[in-house]
């Protein structure tokens, strides 16, 4: 098959898939480890970073800011910068959703910064108020335009703060770690109260914990002691969760069995293990393999997204697409974010029998899938797309390849080695 960011997917369906995945780094927590980077004083090689469009986009960020970055497919390597250029440039930071944190990287070692308004998928607003709090309680100047936002220490210069970073929707990850990384390099000790504990907060955590930065957890919150110094070396980056989930439910979709290679049960959370459970997937440890088995007929479930151990926010699109082969009502609750359901009429158009009210996404299945056209919005819509096809009889035609390849490194490729008939059409 072909291999392109641009273009438009063709995926004939009805192929049981079978045989081995082998998973990538976790694009979300290398996305954080990319930023915490900049604070790292000696060269540093982060090993398994997933070959996405959004390496590219944080390589090239890096790179602007003064750093030397670069990745070879596999390895994200980083030289410390000589001379900070603290921006993040407007073109490329609205590209990615974690740009306030780089701006926390660079606001730690240059004592100010210029960045841009987060970019990443759209179905939702990207709030930073909490990112900006705790910039504020560092001591820091926020001065925002309706395009940047422009960051200065104070005459006293950054000090040891505490911030809480709790939202209506539960403590916001990305705001922990911007925290965290200010802490890092700020001496004295600082407090993050009501910290997130997903996946990408506990990684940069151990990242900075094995590079000598003191960092506890207790009653009070997230405890770090900024260093002075923080050594590079390598590290690795854990398998994607969301990339082995979407594999198992395509897997479960198409009535398949696969060994998803590079990734643990640890890695997965409780919330997706039970999810899957009760559906009738069955998830089996094999060392540093999961294999993937549907046990029994596919059945409804009842599931509301949540922090981490809950059932991801971002595996729930695709598990929508699952859940229309199931016997039954189902229902998905979203409470990470306001809304999520920019992959509901897109699955109307294959058959799907979907209602969304408010956050509530309700589904009744199991339904005959037929061929469709349809475009998707954002990285895990386009996944709850591409199950869905692979359900369906004939051959569908997904739009928003760019959005896949932000998050999903060769999953059109592997899919084909397990049996999947899909190409890579120019689009007209």
């Amino acid at each position: 098959m072909t291999t392109s960011s641009d273009g438009l997917v063709k995926v004939t369906g009805n192929r049981a898939l079978t045989g081995r995945y082998p998973v990538q780094g976790s694009k979300n927590i290398a996305l954080h480890l990319y930023a915490a980077a900049l604070l790292a004083d000696t060269p540093l090689v982060l090993v398994r970073a997933p070959d996405i469009v959004d390496t590219g986009v944080c390589a090239r960020i890096l790179r602007h800011i003064g750093a030397e970055a670069m990745f070879d497919g596999n390895q994200f390597v980083v030289s410390p910068a000589e001379t900070l250029r603290p921006v993040v440039p407007d073109a490329l930071g609205r590209q990615v959703r974690t740009t306030a944190v780089l701006a926390s990287a660079v606001l730690a070692r240059a004592g100010e910064v210029t960045f841009p308004y987060p970019g990443g998928d759209a179905f939702c607003p990207r709030l930073i108020d909490r990112h900006l709090a705790a910039m504020r309680a560092a001591g820091a100047e926020v001065v925002s335009t309706p395009t940047e936002l422009r960051v200065l220490s104070g005459r006293r210069g950054l000090r040891a703060f505490t911030v809480d970073v709790n939202t209506p929707y539960g403590p916001s990850l990305g705001a922990t770690v911007t925290a965290v990384l200010l802490a890092a390099r700020i001496p004295g000790a600082s407090l993050i109260t009501s910290p997130s504990i997903e996946p990408e907060v506990i990684e940069t955590c151990r990242f900075l914990a094995v590079r000598g930065v003191a960092i506890h957890w207790d009653v009070e919150g997230l405890h770090v002691s900024g260093s002075d110094r923080i050594d590079g070396g390598t590290f690795a980056i854990v398998g994607d969760r969301i990339e082995a989930a979407t594999v198992a439910m395509a897997v479960a979709a198409t009535g398949g069995c696969v060994a998803l290679d590079g990734i643990t049960l640890d890695h997965l959370p409780v919330g997706l293990i039970t999810t899957l459970a009760h559906a009738g997937i069955a998830l089996a440890a094999d060392g540093q393999t999961v294999r993937v088995q549907l046990v029994r007929e596919l059945s409804g479930v009842e599931v509301a997204t949540g922090p981490h151990p809950g059932f991801p926010t971002d595996t729930a699109p695709q598990l929508a697409a699952l859940l229309t082969q199931a016997a039954g009502p189902s229902l998905i609750g979203e409470w990470v974010y306001p809304r999520r359901d920019t992959h509901v009429v897109p699955l109307r158009a294959f058959g799907a029998e979907v209602t969304v009210t408010g956050s509530i996404i309700r589904l009744h299945g199991p339904r005959r899938l037929h061929a469709a056209d349809v475009q998707a919005a954002d990285i895990r819509a386009v996944a709850a797309l591409l199950i869905a096809a692979l359900a369906a009889d004939g051959t569908s035609t997904i739009r928003g390849l760019h959005h896949l390849r932000r998050g999903y490194g060769h999953l059109l490729a592997n899919l084909a080695r397990l049996g999947a008939e899909v190409t890579i059409e120019p689009e007209v």
